[in-house]
């Protein structure tokens, strides 16, 4: 089973930011990595006219499009799908899934938080938030980690999630 880290916070708390310096961090030693974005705006990587976006409005409900350097498919759902669909559907050959925007999920949570946000944290440890990335030092329960050192947040992620140990389970 391939783990899964969901990166939330509210809007503006820098999510994207930190999970794009965490996976270069991840990457140079050695992990492979995949990620899930969840939008509740939907979103359309296709553009008007394009042989892709054709064969959708013509009625196609998934389009693959190939090319020796890239996959994607784009396919109209039914409804909305969870982060272990997702996984079990469409992600392989990673090591460990970092998710964004999927707040009331039941995997590990690290939560970006911000003090110049003025807002209260979302989650709790019985959230499983397992540590909270910021910019100031929070009374928590959990770890609270510097938000400009992926670093520590990339070995945190490896020492509780990738690990043999937990490989075994």
């Amino acid at each position: 089973m391939i783990p899964v880290i969901s990166f939330v916070g509210k809007s503006g708390s820098g999510k994207t930011t930190l999970i794009e310096k965490v996976i270069p961090e991840l990457t140079r030693k050695g992990w492979r990595v995949a990620t899930i974005k969840h939008s509740h705006r939907g979103f359309d990587i296709d553009r008007e006219g394009k042989d892709s976006w054709r064969h959708r409005k013509a009625g196609a409900r998934m389009t693959v499009m190939s090319s020796p350097e890239q996959i994607a498919v784009i396919e109209n759902p039914e409804r909305d799908h969870g982060i272990r669909e997702l996984r079990d559907r469409y992600i392989h050959d990673v090591d460990i899934i970092l998710t964004e925007g999927f707040k009331g999920n039941p995997y590990p949570k690290i939560e970006v938080f911000r003090a110049t946000l003025k807002r209260d944290l979302l989650c709790s440890k019985k959230d499983n938030l397992i540590a909270v990335a910021g910019d100031k030092q929070l009374k928590i329960n959990v770890p609270c980690l510097n938000i400009n050192d992926a670093e520590e947040i990339a070995q945190l992620i490896i020492d509780l999630f990738l690990s043999t140990s937990y490989k075994e389970r």
